[in-house]
């Protein structure tokens, strides 16, 4: 009897609790001069991957709160990606293209 509720607390609890232990990707895609989609909501340990999937031009994924500088330019093809650790909003933008904005909300 003792083993059988032991078992069971041990499934309940990695039932409530790894959903919230595996990280994910989230892809994000730059088209058209806009951040696709524009506000993406993860959790602490997510990854956030920036592909610029343009033709012909380059951007780049700028969070001025973390970076004085200019970060490079993702061209065609290229991709950027950052994980989130800390509960908030992030915001960003394209420094080439500072009309493209978009943030990324870390909620547990």
């Amino acid at each position: 009897m003792w083993h059988a509720f032991i078992k069971l607390t041990a499934m309940i609890f990695l039932a409530v609790f790894s959903t919230n232990l595996i990280a994910k990707d989230i892809v994000v895609e730059i088209y058209k001069k806009k951040f696709i989609p524009a506000t993406v909501t993860v959790a602490p340990g997510d990854k956030v991957i920036w592909k610029n999937i343009e033709k012909r031009q380059y951007h780049n994924v700028w969070f001025k709160q973390f970076y004085q500088e200019e970060p490079d330019y993702l061209f065609p093809g290229d991709s950027y990606e950052q994980v989130f650790n800390d509960v908030g909003e992030f915001p960003y933008e394209c420094g080439p293209h500072p009309k493209m904005i978009g943030v990324v909300i870390v909620k547990k």
